[in-house]
């Protein structure tokens, strides 16, 4: 894990390593190519500040995203601490989410390629059909009909209704959401159902029939891949943080 730079910011060291883990989160997504040019977010509730929450302005590329440059925002849309401008999309989902579903500490969501291909399909979901996909079967919901732009708190709480009890969302012909308690677990499901998606679709593009996992080993392995998550998830980011420091260093700052 990077070292937790001190610098004259006025942060608790808590929300000190929450902006690290957020902006490397940006970072992270855009070299796995899960970002979208200036749109796309993730946010991340603040440690110790019950209803406000971080976010990347508008404006910065994914892979430009730095600690000190996230904004602090309250769940009426004022910015409380940084510079510039929320998107509306971003601030009307994730101000919902964050106020309407308390596990969601950290929301992310994108239009990465293969997971959002699979949203503009009839049937829509991740199918039984490999390892990875057992990380999801028993934990995606869907959001079944396109609503255009989400440019207000109606949107957003069709979002919220239909995460239910999941913490995976398909969204139709749109994208896809995963929440979770912090940013190590919502990049590991992020990243694996990215590639639970790209399996699934070179298989379907194969034109032959699929061979589906048993329900009895569905049961089994899905439980054991909740366990695996909690288990890898730290450990997950902090090797991807390595490789970030590597590649595209400086989201510390």
């Amino acid at each position: 894990m990077t070292a937790l730079k001190t610098i004259a910011s006025g942060w608790s060291a808590t929300e000190r390593r929450a902006r690290i883990e957020l902006a490397a989160a940006y970072r992270i997504a855009a070299l796995e190519g899960m970002d979208d040019g200036v749109f796309n977010h993730f946010s991340l509730a603040v440690p110790g500040e019950e209803g406000r929450f971080l976010l990347k302005p508008f404006g910065p590329l994914f892979d430009e995203v730095t600690a000190s440059g996230l904004i602090k925002v309250d769940l009426e849309g004022n910015i409380v601490a940084g510079e510039g401008i929320w998107e509306p999309t971003a601030f009307h989902i994730h101000s919902r989410v964050h106020r309407a579903v308390p596990r969601a500490r950290c929301v992310m969501h994108t239009h990465m390629p293969y997971a959002t291909a699979l949203t503009c399909l009839t049937e829509m979901g991740i199918l039984p059909i490999n390892q990875s996909s057992m990380r999801f079967v028993r934990r995606f919901a869907t959001l079944e009909s396109y609503g255009g732009l989400a440019l207000d708190a109606a949107e957003g709480d069709r979002i919220v209704a239909a995460f239910q009890e999941k913490d995976v969302l398909l969204m139709a012909n749109h994208g896809v959401m995963v929440i979770g308690e912090d940013v190590a677990r919502c990049m590991y499901d992020l990243h694996y159902i990215e590639v639970a998606a790209r399996d699934q679709w070179l298989a379907m593009s194969a034109n032959r029939p699929l061979r589906m996992i048993s329900e009895e080993v569905i049961e089994r392995a899905a439980r054991q891949m909740v366990d695996e998550r909690e288990m890898a998830a730290d450990v997950h980011l902090a090797a991807m943080m390595r490789r970030l420091d590597s590649r595209n260093p400086g989201y510390d700052a």
